[in-house]
Order: C-alpha cells, then sequence, then structure tokens
C-alpha cells in the first residue's frame, strides 16, 4: 500500500481525498490511498511523514513554511518562495515543491486584469507574489511584510485603499470561521473599485459573499485546488498524465 496525506490544522474539510482517490481508481493505482492528516505542531510535519511511511503530502495552512524548512531537499519555485505545499518521498530523501503559484494563475485566466492586491503575507501569499510580482501585499501586521521588500507593502493601519482590478484573498479567513481577511470597511473601499475578487478558499467565506454584494466576477479556491492538485498528482505518481483528463476527474468530485 501506497500512502499519501494531506496535512493542515484544521483539515476535516479538505475534499483532496476525493481528488486523488478518483484518479487513482481511474490509473487502476488500487494500492494507492489519500487520507487526511491532522497536524497541530507544524514542527513534526517530516517525522510524522516518515512514521506513517507516506509516500507523497500535500501541505495546507498553517504548515508550508515548516515544510519548507524542514524538507530534505527544496525545488523549483518553493526555493524562492521558501514555502512548500507537496510533500513527495524520493529515494531515501523527502522533497518540497510548491504547485500553489501555477495552480492559481491557471486559475484566473479568463480574468482580465492589471493591478493586484494580495491580502495576507503567508506561504500562498508568497508564491502569487514571485508570479504577481507588480502585485501589492496587505497584511495585518508589518512583520511577515518583510519577505515581500521587493513589493509595495501595507499593514491594515497604515494603508489607504486605491484601485485595484483583482483583490486575491490568501488569508484562512473564513475558512472555520466568519471572519474576514482585512477589516469591512477597507475591503468595501477595494470592491467599489475593483472588478474581480479571488479566494483560496474553496467554500464560501464572509470575503466572497461581499465581493458578491459589490457584483464582482469572483473566483473561490476551487479551480487553484484543482490545478495544484494536478501538478501535485503527476509528482505522486511520476509517469506522464492526461493533465486535462485528471483535471476534469478532480472537478467532478467537488
Amino acid at each position: 500500500m501506497k500512502l499519501f496525506t494531506i496535512f493542515g490544522n484544521p483539515v476535516s474539510h479538505s475534499k483532496s481525498p476525493r481528488m486523488y482517490n478518483k484518479c487513482f481508481k481511474f490509473y487502476n493505482l488500487n494500492n494507492y490511498c489519500y487520507t487526511r492528516t491532522l497536524l497541530e505542531n507544524g514542527e513534526d510535519i517530516i517525522k510524522v511523514f516518515k512514521e506513517l511511511n507516506i509516500t507523497g503530502a500535500s501541505v495546507t495552512v498553517p504548515h508550508k513554511e515548516w515544510a519548507y524548512k524542514l524538507a530534505d531537499e527544496v525545488r523549483g519555485i518553493a526555493k524562492d518562495i521558501k514555502a512548500v505545499n507537496c510533500l513527495v518521498q524520493e529515494g531515501d530523501k523527502v522533497i518540497g515543491y510548491n504547485t500553489d503559484a501555477e495552480g492559481f494563475v491557471e486559475s484566473i485566466k479568463e480574468f482580465n486584469y492589471q493591478s493586484i492586491l494580495i491580502i495576507g503575507a503567508g506561504g500562498t501569499a508568497k508564491a502569487l507574489s514571485k508570479m504577481f510580482k507588480h502585485a501589492d501585499v496587505l497584511n495585518r501586521s508589518e512583520n511577515r511584510l518583510k519577505d515581500f521588500f521587493t513589493h509595495t507593502t501595507y499593514t491594515w493601519d497604515n494603508f489607504k485603499p486605491k484601485k485595484y482590478d483583482l483583490i486575491i484573498n490568501t488569508t484562512s479567513a473564513g475558512l472555520s470561521d466568519d471572519n474576514l481577511p482585512a477589516p469591512k470597511e477597507i475591503l468595501e473601499e477595494l470592491f467599489e473599485d475593483a472588478k474581480y475578487a479571488a479566494d483560496v478558499i474553496y467554500h464560501e467565506t464572509p470575503f466572497q459573499k461581499l465581493a458578491k454584494e459589490y457584483g464582482l466576477n469572483l473566483k473561490d479556491g476551487s479551480d487553484m485546488l484543482v490545478y495544484q492538485g494536478v501538478l501535485q498528482f503527476e509528482k505522486f505518481v511520476d509517469f506522464k498524465i492526461n493533465t486535462k483528463e485528471v483535471a476534469e476527474l478532480m472537478k467532478s468530485v467537488l
């Protein structure tokens, strides 16, 4: 049996097991199984990975930065982002990758935007900042903004809303609570002038509800989940896949 999992906290909401197990079945990988692992302490991620004899894992909030720090080797864009959302056992090493950025860009390909505001400063925000080099970044506090030194950054206290075409929420606000990712008055001013909103969370959140009230063209995290998942699936199975076929299989169970 080859075991795959998703590490997160919370993780009970994750639809990843449905997606990957559907694809394993399609490819007749009958000895492959994907499950969820609630991990409270990110420092334990590689230890638990090895203890459970896991072949590959997805990593979600809040453990992407721990996965980066503790993987035996980090490859690709994850080295620049300093955040890992995919772990794969390759030989005697646990290798870290990041598929968030490519997955997100694919998910909003029909949007026509110029100016972008990223809300949040965690692992996903770092990933997107590498793809959207001219985006501004807004975060509650200043401490984590030091990682975005090539971007214009703001805290809630010093931010003066201006026109952005696309507002992206990368925080966990609304994942398991009713919180907004920034003060409502800031978001309302932003949404007055914006065209598009995108949320990395794939169930409806207060951020998404507010964006709808302002008539924005909205993307939740479902397509990002699928497209980054397709990239991870290929790393898990280690053979060339039909990406469109796998994407459709994953979408069919969401």
